[in-house]
């Protein structure tokens, strides 16, 4: 297992309730000013496959409280990135629950179908390498996914049901890390719709690349509808004012779940689309305690 050393700190934007700070270099383990840990890795060969733990002060004895895999969004595109959810693990550290920024291949970098899909379930299954030297309970791993990436946190989630959906299911099993639990925070939950309404210019499209009537195999083996029902709780926090993800994403969601399984829940927040990733928002606020339940 290698750490990777030297990252630069990204200069992390003021409206996601960060302080800006000076641009600098961390050597690992970095301590940051609000007195948490942050550890990167890689989990391939590929830039874009890497992931950092950020951590609270390790306790006196045993393991720490689960972990929290972050999930960025920006519809599958690969302008952008992690430094989305990069705020967000700070803030879940500085709450006392380990987080796990996970970057993948997007869209324009490598990412797509399947790549994308093949770094997330790898991206997850890195954490058993880390388990031990981290003090990281692994029996309690839960997502938090923000747009496109509640749609890929609550993939995930279903990913041990994807069998029998044909040929283009070209996706490796299920690791050995599952979750337990998710909260999507407008998440992209039904592609069907998604690709019908358009939702940002094609994007569906153009992450799984090309239409549904080319490629239904994929978009269902894509779909974490299909994945219905799942087994472990589903939060679909979606907000009031959300221009971006409609609120039918999660509703026809939370509707289907509730033929078997664990039903998921709705919650609906105020604020927009970027009040999810605001730590200092309500909206985000709302996720962050859905997540420390499920970590209790």
């Amino acid at each position: 297992m290698e750490e990777l050393n030297n990252r630069e700190l990204s200069l992390i934007p003021e409206r996601f309730g960060v302080r800006q700070s000076r641009r600098s270099r961390c050597r690992a383990p970095c301590i940051l000013w609000h007195m948490v840990q942050r550890h990167g890795y890689s989990y391939g060969q590929d830039p874009s496959q890497w992931g950092e733990l950020f951590l609270p002060d390790r306790p006196a004895a045993g393991q720490r409280r689960g972990v929290v895999v972050v999930i960025h969004g920006g519809y599958w595109r690969s302008r952008y990135g992690a430094e989305l959810g990069e705020p967000l693990a700070i803030d879940l550290a500085e709450h006392g629950m380990a987080a796990w920024n996970l970057e993948y291949r997007r869209a324009g970098n490598g990412g797509g179908w399947p790549g994308t899909f093949q770094d997330v379930l790898a991206g997850i299954d890195k954490l058993a390498g880390l388990a031990e030297p981290h003090a990281l309970d692994l029996g309690n791993v839960v997502a938090l996914g923000h747009s496109a990436g509640g749609h890929l946190a609550v993939w995930a989630a279903g990913a041990g049901r994807r069998g029998g959906m044909g040929p283009d299911a070209e996706l490796p099993a299920a690791g050995g890390v599952r979750l337990a639990g998710v909260v999507s925070q407008s998440g992209v939950l039904n592609l069907a719709e998604a690709e019908r309404l358009n939702l940002s210019n094609g994007a569906v499209a153009n992450f799984l690349g090309g239409p549904s009537s080319e490629f239904p195999g994929r978009y269902r083996s894509a779909d974490p509808m299909a994945a219905l029902p799942l087994d472990v709780p589903v939060y679909a926090v979606h907000a009031e004012a959300d221009d971006d993800v409609p609120t039918a994403m999660s509703t026809l969601y939370v509707d289907a779940s509730g033929a078997g399984g664990v039903p998921a829940r709705l919650v609906m927040v105020p604020g927009d689309h970027f009040d999810l990733i605001n730590s200092k928002a309500p909206a985000y606020a709302t996720c962050r305690e859905l997540v420390a339940q499920m970590l209790r």
